[in-house]
């Protein structure tokens, strides 16, 4: 027997299956840019549903052959926001067995917290950011969130806003970090964290790529210590590059090269509001909990 966890992210999908021990069977995402134009129409893409549902299907038949018996799923901001988002949960029910529960920015934020903080080096409190495609969650606390926040701006809606050329104009990555910092006005850190965690895609994409590894390394990235100055090196370097260009680096998923830029300057941003030098990234987050 076994447990599965299913996120339908803005950027990508995310599977994990533990066994009846806790062990990890399957942890698996894969990029659909589901909340692409979901900022500006209001509707998922018909192409980036098709892709969605093509990956479903591929995760129901590992599902089935894990011989899971109690699965979640969850859809996050671009499934709030979407108008067609209900037709998807239904269709994902359909294939997977499951419909996704819409769940809030808050819930989403304290999910992440937990899954975080249950697989850190760190010592509390804790202050954990989760760069998505469609929302960016800040969440403080010591065993449980006593504050937490979630901002309507992550790499793809920031990237459909701000970033739409490869290589961007100087004036196009200024206003993009200044849109930012408009949109997390909003959150008002309480109290100084001791540890500051960084989950989710963005943040280990940027660290495998700040570690320059060959390829992707989980072992590697998870634990990693990204600093200030790494994400600014990082926003200079992708800056300049070309999709393509993007796309070639070793140790990134091919699929995330348009979002990374808008993800290192939303990391850039986020390590401001919360007043640190150092992030600790981690590979575990909204998934780990849902499992758990």
């Amino acid at each position: 027997m076994s447990v599965g966890a299913i996120d339908i992210g803005s950027n990508s999908v995310r599977l994990l299956v533990l066994d009846d021990s806790g062990a990890r069977l399957v942890r698996e995402t894969t990029v659909t840019a589901l909340g692409k134009g979901v900022d500006a129409t209001g509707r998922f893409r018909e192409s980036s549903v098709a892709a969605t549902l093509d990956v479903m299907r591929r995760y129901a038949d590992l599902i089935s052959e894990l011989d899971v018996t109690r699965l979640r799923a969850v859809g996050t901001s671009g499934s709030r926001d979407a108008a067609n988002s209900g037709a998807l949960m239904e269709a994902i029910g359909g294939i997977s067995g499951v419909i996704p529960d819409v769940i809030t920015g808050e819930l989403e934020a304290g999910l992440v917290f937990h899954g975080a903080t249950a697989n850190t080096t760190g010592s509390p409190p804790f202050l954990v950011m989760d760069i998505g495609g469609g929302s960016t969650e800040f969440v403080l606390g010591e065993t449980v969130p006593s504050y937490s926040k979630s901002v309507d701006i992550g790499s793809v809606r920031l990237t459909d806003r701000r970033l739409p050329d490869r290589p961007p104009t100087s004036a196009q990555l200024l206003e993009a970090a200044a849109h930012v910092d408009e949109e997390f006005s909003a959150v008002q850190i309480p109290a100084t964290p001791h540890t500051v965690i960084g989950a989710a895609g963005t943040f280990t994409s940027l660290a495998a790529i700040a570690l320059g590894l060959d390829r992707y390394d989980r072992g590697a990235v998870h634990g990693a210590a990204l600093s200030r100055d790494d994400i600014k090196e990082l926003i200079a370097k992708l800056s300049v590059l070309s999709l393509a260009e993007t796309a070639a680096i070793p140790a990134l998923d091919p699929k995330r090269a348009p979002v990374i830029l808008a993800g290192a300057v939303l990391a850039d941003r986020a390590a401001e509001v919360a007043g640190t030098d150092t992030i600790l990234v981690s590979e575990h987050g909204l998934l780990d909990a849902l499992a758990a």
